[in-house]
Formats: C-alpha cells, sequence, structure tokens
C-alpha cells in the first residue's frame, strides 16, 4: 500500500481540520463508553461476562469497544444500525418499491434508504435493550449476588431508553465524522473499538515473556507472523480483477464523444466482512443459548459445536463461504451490469454484449468469490491457532483484522486523495495569470 504524500498532511489546512473532527469525535465515543447504564452492579456484570468468551455476546462486546461487558450507554454500539442498513438492503432485492428506490429514485431515493435504516435502528436498539434488561434481571450469580439488585418495569424500560439513545447518539457521530471528516464514520466507530484493546495485549505479551509463560523465541516468531500475515490481508483486500472495457464512439445531444478504454475492477472478496460476521453469529448461537439456558439439548449442540473443534471450524468455514456466494449476490447483479454496460456503449472485448456478457461476468465472480471465501475462512480461523499454539489471552486474526485492515486503507486512501485534490488546486492557481487587463493599456500587455 502506497504511502506517499502523507507527509505532506501538515501543508494542507483543510485535511488536518478534518482530521482533528475525527479524533476529537472517537475521543468523544470512547469517553461514552465508560459511562454505566444506571441499575447494574458492574462488579457483578464483570464476572457474569467472564464466562461468555468466544460467544455471540463476546463478538458484540469487541464490536462495540469493551461497552458491551461494561453496560454503558453505548452498551449496543453500531450493531443495530448495521443490522438494519443491511435488512434494508436485503429487502430492495424482494420488496419493488426500495427496488424501484435504489435504482431510479437517485440522491432522493438514496436518503429514504437511509431514513428506513435509521427507523430500523431505533426499533432494533428498542427491542434488543428489552432483552437484554430481562436477560440481565434472571442472572444470580449466587446467594445476595444480583446483576440487576432492584429488577423490573422501571429498569427495563430506563434500559431500553438509554440504550436507544446511545446507539443513536453513535449513529449521529458516524454521520458527523463521514461528512465533516475523512473515511467511513461507523466504520472508523469500530475500529476504534477493536484497536482499544491492542495497549492491553501488548502489555500482557510483555508480562508473559517476564514470567517465563512465553519464549522471547516464540514471541519474536508471533510478531513477524503477526507482520506477514497483516501484509498478505492488505493484499488481498487491494486485489482485484481488472476487465477491459471498451467504449465506442456516441452522440450525446450534438457532440461526439470519443470512444475509449476503461476497467471493470471485481474484488477478490468483494462482501467485504459480512459473511464472517453472519457465520460466527449462527454457528455461536446455540454455544451461547447454552450458556443462558439450562436445558440439556442444548448443551449437547454446544458440545459438539465447541469453539475451536473440528465441527464447529468446518460449519464455520462452509457458512462463510455460502454467505460470500450470498451476499454478492445480493447486492452485484451482473446482469444490470451488463445493461449499463449496453446502454452506455461499452462492451468487454471478445464478449458480445447483453446476456454474454452476464454470463462472463457471472463465471468471472464465482471463481473470485470461491477465492476470496476461503481467504476469509483463513484468516477467521486464525485466532483459535494463534491462542491454541502460543498460548496467549488476546485474539489476533479473524474479523477484528479484517475490519482494521480495511477500514486503514480506505481511510489512507481518502486521505491522499485530499492530498492529491489539493497539489492540482495550488498547481492550477500558480498556473494561472495574476494580472488584470486596464482599459487604458494596448490590448497586447498585462499590467501586474
Amino acid at each position: 500500500m502506497a504511502l506517499g504524500g502523507l507527509e505532506n498532511i501538515g501543508r494542507a489546512p483543510e485535511l488536518r481540520k478534518r482530521l482533528l473532527f475525527v479524533v476529537m469525535m472517537l475521543a468523544v465515543y470512547r469517553v461514552g463508553v465508560h459511562i454505566p447504564t444506571p441499575g447494574v452492579d458492574t462488579v457483578a456484570l464483570a464476572s457474569f461476562f467472564n464466562n461468555f468468551k468466544g460467544t455471540i455476546l463476546g463478538l458484540f462486546d469487541m464490536f462495540s469497544g469493551r461497552a458491551l461487558s461494561q453496560f454503558s450507554v453505548f452498551a449496543l454500539g453500531v450493531m443495530p444500525y448495521i443490522s438494519a442498513s443491511i435488512i434494508v438492503e436485503l429487502l430492495t432485492v424482494v420488496w419493488p418499491h426500495l427496488t424501484r428506490l435504489k435504482k431510479e429514485g437517485g440522491q432522493e431515493g438514496r436518503r429514504k434508504l437511509t431514513q428506513y435504516a435509521r427507523y430500523g435502528t431505533v426499533l432494533l436498539s428498542l427491542f434488543q435493550g428489552y432483552l437484554i434488561a430481562v436477560g440481565l434481571e434472571g442472572n444470580a450469580l449466587g446467594p445476595g449476588l444480583r446483576i440487576v439488585p432492584e429488577p423490573g418495569l422501571y429498569f427495563r424500560l430506563m434500559t431500553m431508553i438509554t440504550l436507544t439513545a446511545g446507539t443513536a447518539f453513535i449513529m449521529w457521530l458516524g454521520e458527523q465524522i463521514t461528512e465533516r471528516g475523512i473515511g467511513n464514520g461507523i466504520s472508523l466507530i469500530i475500529f476504534a473499538g477493536i484497536v482499544e484493546g491492542l495497549p492491553s495485549a501488548f502489555f500482557r505479551t510483555i508480562e508473559q515473556i517476564s514470567t517465563g509463560e512465553m519464549s522471547a523465541v516464540a514471541a519474536l516468531f508471533l510478531l513477524v507472523g503477526m507482520v506477514v500475515i497483516v501484509g498478505a490481508v492488505v493484499f488481498c483486500e487491494r486485489a482485484q480483477r481488472r476487465i477491459v472495457v471498451q467504449h465506442a464512439q456516441r452522440m450525446v445531444g450534438r457532440s461526439l464523444m470519443k470512444g475509449g478504454m476503461s476497467h471493470l475492477p471485481l474484488k477478490l472478496n468483494p462482501a467485504g466482512v459480512i459473511p464472517p460476521i453472519f457465520a460466527s453469529s449462527l454457528v455461536m448461537f446455540p454455544y451461547t443459548m447454552a450458556q443462558l439456558i439450562n436445558v440439556e439439548a442444548l448443551k449437547d449442540i454446544s458440545n459438539w459445536l465447541d469453539p475451536g473443534g473440528w465441527l464447529y471450524n468446518v460449519l464455520y468455514v462452509a457458512l462463510i463461504v455460502f454467505f460470500c456466494y450470498f451476499y454478492t449476490g445480493v447486492t452485484f447483479n451482473p446482469v444490470d451490469v451488463a445493461e449499463n454496460l449496453k446502454k452506455q456503449g461499452g462492451f468487454i472485448p471478445g464478449i458480445r454484449p447483453g446476456a454474454r456478457t452476464a454470463e462472463y461476468l457471472d463465471k468471472i465472480l464465482t471463481r473470485l468469490i470461491m477465492w476470496g471465501g476461503l481467504y476469509v475462512s483463513l484468516i477467521c480461523l486464525l485466532p483459535s491457532f494463534v491462542s491454541r499454539h502460543f498460548h496467549v489471552d488476546f485474539y489476533f486474526g479473524g474479523t477484528a483484522l479484517l475490519i482494521v485492515v480495511g477500514v486503514a486503507i480506505d481511510t489512507l486512501g481518502q486521505i491522499q486523495s485530499h492530498l492529491m485534490n489539493q497539489h492540482y488546486a495550488s498547481f492550477m492557481k500558480k498556473g494561472a495569470p495574476t494580472g488584470t487587463f486596464s482599459p487604458g493599456q494596448p490590448r497586447g500587455r498585462i499590467q501586474r
């Protein structure tokens, strides 16, 4: 990943303001993570969450920046907003009204879809807040030790309102970062929550080396392996198949547009981090429910799907590959792409426009998704491998690594775009004439 030009950030006042705004908004988010929700015994809650590592609750806790385990006002994080956005995206395939808004609505249609996602976020937050309140009320850790000292209707309403307001505020923070800062605001909030645990993981590893729990050679091997894996993830996330598209000459109004050549990029992993999130939620669900509900059948299923076991890993990989195909099929339609190319006068050399182009794109995409799904699966199996062979108490790899690398690449790309735009603007300003014609001067001379 090229980093050239980033040393010129100090010379770009507008970019500095945007970066400072992002830092301030993320600082506000991190402060909110430590504001507790009323009515909960935090000591008992911490003891309760120690039993849920490797479950859905642990996954949501990671995305919320440890706000869920502290049961802060931001305990739900951005997951309701992500879930609502995915639901709206899926509904655009089966609901004709939403399909028209997406394809023909333009800017107003996208604004409507965003508004529906916001309404869905509020409804999901209220529902999840109620479930969490009821779940915490029913968990007693021993005689006289309850997570909620005073359960009841008041606690449930307070929890629902507090957590929904916290999620709505995070959603607003993300939109402000996107509009007035750099990068995607929601992605940067998730990024900040994940990297928050890096310093403590580093110091715990140093402590393990000093106490002899981990040898220095193993730590060095782990460090080199992490660097290599991060480099491989960066390479794969930027990898794409560039399909050549030839554009014929065409009339636009009364002007003749000259034909040319462009590229249609198809990413190796077009579905992003959605497949591992869906797969993790499904495969962890029986284990999580067995921890919450004392049912013998659920305990048997959770024993079969023990995180790190062979059945768990096989099912996890199969679900990741399935959701890679499913989500890409929802968000990328080769038939629509082929029709748009045909309308714009574009064609793939050697491929007939229309149905043949759609078949060609579908064939290439199918192969890419298979390799992309296997790549994502290998990265998501890394945490169990690292924890088992190096005996570390932190996870490296998985969905967190994909999110961190993806957000970092996107943000650095936007920073470079701002720097490049400013460079061209400065170049044009310096190259423009600085003088003006004076009425009393000859036409051929410029007054400086």
